[in-house]
């Protein structure tokens, strides 16, 4: 049973689990599924200020923070448990490229030369982390929600709104690969 779960499951049973979480949420009690509202619930729960937007009855949307909670606990256990043995498959192509941006593709899912603690205070580490960070915060704030609530959640539910930010989080994303990641890299 155990290296039946260890194993990487096809895409198509990953997006069939999330497919379903949408219609599941709904219909067990008219929820929608979404991660960037969870820190307005913790912020309105553990920072009871005089702010407008933080005003409202937060206990309402527990589930969320246990759904969040979840998830946290899910990836910990998956981590220190359930990892692949195996390295992480990555087309040539892409090894090809990452390398001649000299990132070191070492099978892991994250490269270290990109992600590790002493490259956090480095001023790449400051622009992809600090930054970048900032950024994605904004963005969901001003886009109304994140990928997955807009992308899973809102156009399963036809909503207009949510194509448009998705088709912009995918815009966003090419951008970022294509031309600024290249840039960026050099710092």
């Amino acid at each position: 049973m155990m290296e039946w779960i260890q194993q990487p499951w096809p895409w198509y049973v990953a997006g069939a689990i999330i497919g379903l979480t949408v219609p599941a949420l709904l219909l067990l009690g008219n929820k929608h599924l979404g991660i960037s509202s969870s820190l307005r619930h913790v912020c309105a729960a553990c920072f009871p200020a005089n702010i407008s937007f933080f005003k409202y009855d937060w206990r309402r949307e527990i589930w969320n923070l246990f759904f969040v909670g979840g998830v946290l606990f899910g990836g910990v256990v998956a981590t220190q448990f359930l990892t692949n043995p195996n390295s992480i498959v990555i087309a040539e192509n892409t090894v090809t490229d990452l390398e001649v941006l000299n990132v070191k593709v070492d099978g892991n899912l994250m490269p270290v030369s990109i992600f590790s603690f002493e490259n956090l205070f480095t001023l790449q580490g400051l622009l992809f982390f600090v930054a970048g960070g900032f950024m994605v915060g904004f963005g969901t704030r001003y886009a109304g929600g994140c990928t997955s609530g807009h992308t899973i959640m809102g156009i399963s539910n036809l909503q207009w709104v949510s194509v448009v930010a998705s088709c912009f989080f995918m815009a966003g994303g090419f951008v970022m690969v294509h031309f600024l990641f290249p840039w960026l890299l050099k710092f």
